[in-house]
């Protein structure tokens, strides 16, 4: 089995053999962290950090997460929400006056959250590098008309999520979404994540490796599988100008243990080691499903809720959230057990490997260790 180091509680082992059996199956850097209570019971991790496999992955290792990013930036508008600066039920134009023109008056905060807005991408064509100029984005996306109704449809709004929210969050707070994060959740927790890292940060971020096979095609049955706008090569997150940008629905670099401490938050009811970011009651309204159905974007059914995906019968408890990245992170938070889970990797599968499974293994290997308890 590939040699996994970090520390468990023996209740765990299974979380360790399901990382170790992801290097035997080809993995290339892997790690997981469970959160029971607020207090890590596991923080593992293995393999190396670039695809020649020369560099091992070490303890302070970070990667580009992608989506689990979204997380992160729901619990900075969750965070303003508990404190009253920030009502969920607001009309976005209300911060952001631009914001209600082409028919958008009514959009509301929490259509951002639960990804019914109707700006599910952007209407005219962008670049990669347009991304990492924030005026020319939110000016685009305060500009454009939504694709449906606001608030009847579900749709993953896949980059286009951290625009929105993080510019009502710069709006009311005058700081950057990166920003905010840092000095308001990860610097109380201590957690080593990023949205927008600095330069003093570089020399141990993994390599994200992209899949193997064709670049994705217009004309794949599987609509997740299918360029976006922009098209995004996941190559993009080697470079330096990606990890400077404020990307905050898809560049955070953390590892599994700073995603488990951020989210065991939600998970512990508002507060983890001692730190109140939230109270009960605002976690609870991640549970306000706003859209269940198919799902305009992926193309498969969904249930969302305030800036969580929603379990939908699948897990042991029903209080449970999560959220994954597209190149195999993911986290969940589970209220009834006050568990937290997340997982990361820095290869990324092709479609042609079938569906990504690996954070699934890991989450049920959690999962067991916590029925063992």
């Amino acid at each position: 089995m590939g040699e996994i180091r970090g520390s468990f509680d023996p209740r765990f082992r299974a979380v360790h053999d399901a990382l170790g059996a992801l290097l035997d199956g080809g993995d290339v850097g892997v790690a997981a962290a469970v959160y029971v209570g607020g207090e890590p019971v596991a923080d593992l991790w293995g393999g190396h950090t670039d695809a020649a496999r020369t560099t091992p992955w070490q303890r302070d290792t970070i990667v580009n997460t992608w989506s689990t990013t979204k997380t992160m930036t729901a619990l900075c508008a969750l965070v303003l929400a508990d404190r009253g600066e920030l009502d969920l039920d607001d009309p976005v134009a209300a911060h952001w006056p631009e914001f209600a023109a082409a028919g958008k008056e009514k959009v509301l905060v929490r259509h951002l959250l639960g990804h019914t807005a109707g700006l599910p991408t952007f209407a005219e064509p962008l670049t990669v590098e347009d991304l990492y100029d924030w005026g020319l984005v939110t000016d685009r996306l305060a500009a454009q008309a939504p694709a449906w109704e606001p608030g009847t449809l579900g749709g993953y709004h896949a980059v286009t999520y951290g625009y929105l929210i993080g510019e009502v969050v710069r709006r009311l707070t005058g700081r950057t979404l990166g920003t905010f994060f840092a000095e308001e959740i990860a610097g109380p927790l201590g957690a080593d994540f990023f949205i927008g890292s600095p330069a003093s940060e570089d020399v141990r971020v993994a390599q994200v490796i992209p899949p193997d096979g064709p670049p994705p095609s217009p004309d794949d049955p599987d609509p997740r599988n299918r360029p976006g706008n922009p098209t995004i090569d996941p190559a993009v997150a080697n470079t330096t100008a990606w990890r400077r940008a404020e990307i905050p629905a898809a560049n955070g670099q953390g590892n599994a243990r700073s995603v488990a401490a951020v989210q065991s938050v939600v998970a512990g009811g508002g507060t983890a080691r001692g730190v109140r970011l939230l109270s009960a009651a605002t976690c609870e309204r991640v549970f306000e499903e706003q859209y269940q159905g198919p799902d305009q974007v992926l193309g498969i059914p969904m249930r969302w809720g305030i800036g969580y995906a929603l379990d939908s019968g699948m897990l042991p408890n029903p209080r449970t959230c999560f959220w994954g990245g597209w190149g195999g992170s993911l986290v969940l938070a589970d209220l009834d057990a006050d568990l937290t889970v997340a997982v990361v990797v820095n290869r990324m599968m092709a479609p042609s490997e079938g569906g990504d499974t690996r954070a699934l293994t890991v989450l049920m290997a959690a999962y067991e260790g916590l029925a063992a308890g």
